[in-house]
């Protein structure tokens, strides 16, 4: 067998905040159909690792290297209050430049149980609801790589069994997840998808 090339690579990341350094020389890499667990306590910085690894931040040192697309859905809904949940796919569609059909869209609220309230405003909706519409575009073009930052906030325990059966499917086809999480996110009983890789970061 050949050996499976990485989708993401991190190589010897160094990040401080505030002077403050969080974590140095960290090395990991996500392979297809590999889940990523960024573990840590509050303030060690899982949230700046993430938004290192999608580019947002800078680090003082080291590389990311990534041979495929992803998808970055921060600890924050990012979706427009002005819209309804169908509304912001949309729009982020349109943004991106892909090809959904109302069909797509409205599967993709389906799969995270807001299919629903896809007419309702997103100013109108709960914090757990909010999370789902963000974790909804995940199915919008299919990235092959998903960075989900505490994915779990705000998911009663329907809602966590949605985006866990999500990421399992998501990994039986062959995607990776990089997840800054404090709760497990293990693979419903009988799917595919192994074990997660556990990335620790020091307090």
């Amino acid at each position: 067998m050949g050996v499976v090339q990485a989708l993401l690579r991190a190589e010897g990341l160094s990040c401080e905040a505030g002077g403050r350094a969080l974590f140095r020389d960290l090395a990991f890499a996500a392979a297809p159909a590999e889940l990523v667990e960024v573990r840590g306590p509050n303030g060690s910085g899982k949230s700046t690792l993430l938004r290192c690894l999608a580019g947002l931040v800078r680090p003082e040192a080291g590389r990311v290297q990534w041979a495929c697309d992803f998808d970055y859905v921060g600890h924050r809904a990012g979706v427009s209050a002005h819209l309804t949940a169908i509304e912001n796919l949309v729009w982020l569609a349109r943004l991106r430049g892909a090809a959904t059909s109302a069909a797509d869209r409205q599967a993709a609220l389906d799969r995270v149980g807001l299919g629903a309230a896809r007419h309702d405003l997103a100013a109108t909706l709960s914090a757990g609801q909010l999370r789902r519409a963000a974790l909804a575009r995940l199915r919008l073009g299919q990235r092959q790589v998903w960075l989900l930052d505490e994915p779990l906030a705000g998911l009663d325990a329907q809602g966590a069994r949605a985006l866990m059966a999500l990421i399992a499917a998501h990994r039986a086809q062959g995607g990776a997840a990089v997840c800054a999480t404090h709760r497990p996110l293990a693979a419903p009983a009988g799917a595919a998808a192994g074990a997660a890789r556990i990335v620790q970061l020091p307090a």
